[in-house]
């Protein structure tokens, strides 16, 4: 026993008694007062009751959840059905929506053209891989009435041509391609006319360019240019897009616009078909998009 007293293991075991004694009576001071020894004994355990209801209360929801668990399960379930109900719900407003939009451009075109028979919104299926004037395909075809060489435009303005049509697919060549050409005039001075034809450098930048403009021509940059409907093959009036710049050919003969077109081609969602209208050139008559001379015409 005096062996015990005195070794270190006894020292160690005194000083931490002592430790704690110091702590309770510190706590029980602190405030400046006696205190009972209900009190006392109350202050000298909170810190050891404190710790033991929060492992108390920890054990206590561990053993929840293992009791409750296929119940969690069941409603963890049950929310991430509503979830997915909820996404697929949301997903069809916002395909309701994207419709009503598209039928609303519809009957803007109508409104503004009466005369033109069109198509429903058709979907462009994609744009034609490597092709620098972004020519596309859609989902209407020959069974909704739709055949080569009909005008393709949004609500904004024209876009181009459909060129092969197949049942329920066809493909439409824009108004970037320098295979398309289109009689334009000016929407503000009704006298400054051109050919509107793509070409390579332009179609890099989303735009096309006016040409055959005379050098006497009072166009402005902002400007709007319209189909004259000389040739047949486009509807008279429809816009087509704004000047961009204006120039003067490498000869010196003519003068050009840069024009930038109304729609966006390079990021089209939905088109329209014209498939008739007032002035369109009978069937089997229908002039090549390539030829400017049967195009282009005199605008006067």
């Amino acid at each position: 026993m005096r062996e015990f007293l005195k070794s270190t293991r006894f020292k160690i075991l005194l000083a931490f008694v002592a430790f704690l004694i110091g702590i309770m009576i510190y706590a029980v001071t602190k405030g400046g007062y006696a205190v009972s020894g209900a009190s006392f004994i109350n202050t000298a355990t909170k810190p050891f009751r404190f710790v033991s209801n929060s492992v108390s209360m920890k054990i206590e929801s561990i053993a929840d959840k293992l009791h409750n668990a296929d119940q969690y399960y069941e409603e963890n379930q049950k929310l991430k059905a509503q979830i997915g109900e909820l996404n697929k719900q949301l997903t069809e407003y916002d395909d309701l929506k994207e419709e009503v939009e598209e039928l609303r451009k519809f009957v803007v075109i109508k409104e503004q053209h009466p005369d033109y028979i069109i198509s429903q919104p058709a979907s462009v299926l994609g744009y034609i891989a490597n092709d620098p004037f972004k020519s596309f395909n859609i989902d209407k075809g020959s069974a909704e009435g739709i055949e080569p060489y009909c005008p393709v435009v949004t609500a904004e303005g024209l876009i181009g041509i459909t060129i092969d049509v197949s049942e329920h697919v066809s493909t439409v060549r824009t108004i970037l391609s320098p295979d398309l050409s289109i009689a334009s005039v000016s929407s503000s001075t009704n006298a400054d006319n051109g050919i509107i034809e793509g070409s390579v450098l332009t179609a890099e930048n989303g735009c096309t360019k006016l040409t055959h403009l005379s050098l006497e021509h009072a166009l402005r940059v902002g400007d709007l240019m319209i189909t004259s409907g000389n040739s047949g093959l486009f509807p008279k009036g429809y816009a087509v897009g704004t000047v961009k710049s204006l120039g003067v050919e490498a000869n010196g003969l003519s003068a050009y616009a840069e024009i930038t077109p109304c729609s966006d081609i390079t990021r089209l969602g939905s088109v329209v078909v014209i498939t008739d209208f007032s002035g369109k050139t009978p069937d089997g008559e229908v002039p090549s998009a390539a030829d400017p001379e049967k195009e282009g015409g005199n605008e006067n």
